[in-house]
């Protein structure tokens, strides 16, 4: 287990200082919306070039966002042929939304509701 997670009496929890780096890295408007765009991609990913298109970002500052979505554990990238690929780190994903959910409504779990069902009523469409 790295130095980026505990474990307490029911799981593994992502660190306090993780948790703020992956909320920061979400607390803008450009790197939102391209997280949100690798998760509606699934796990074939977008390029690049077509992420800028669709976010309205300059490719160099597009790259910096990116770098910055990876270094927090959101985003996995890989090259193909020219192109790098970008895709959404679920494994992260489901960390930090652990993280905020983990001592939930006092031990009643049952108040916060399912991730699984906010997820279902959301409109999910690629």
């Amino acid at each position: 287990m790295s130095n980026r997670y505990f474990e307490n009496s029911r799981n593994i929890v992502m660190q306090l200082p993780t948790a703020v780096e992956a909320l920061s890295a979400l607390a803008h408007s450009s790197r939102l919306a391209a997280f949100r765009l690798l998760v509606r991609a699934g796990a074939d990913g977008v390029a690049a070039g077509d992420i800028a298109r669709e976010i309205g970002a300059l490719p160099n500052t597009l790259s910096t966002h990116l770098t910055i979505l990876g270094s927090a554990g959101l985003i996995t990238s890989q090259r193909k042929g020219r192109s790098v690929i970008y895709s959404a780190d679920y494994d992260g994903m489901r960390d930090l939304l652990g993280f905020l959910v983990a001592d939930c409504c006092g031990g009643q779990p049952a108040i916060c509701g399912s991730l699984g069902d906010l997820a279902s009523k959301a409109d999910c469409r690629p």
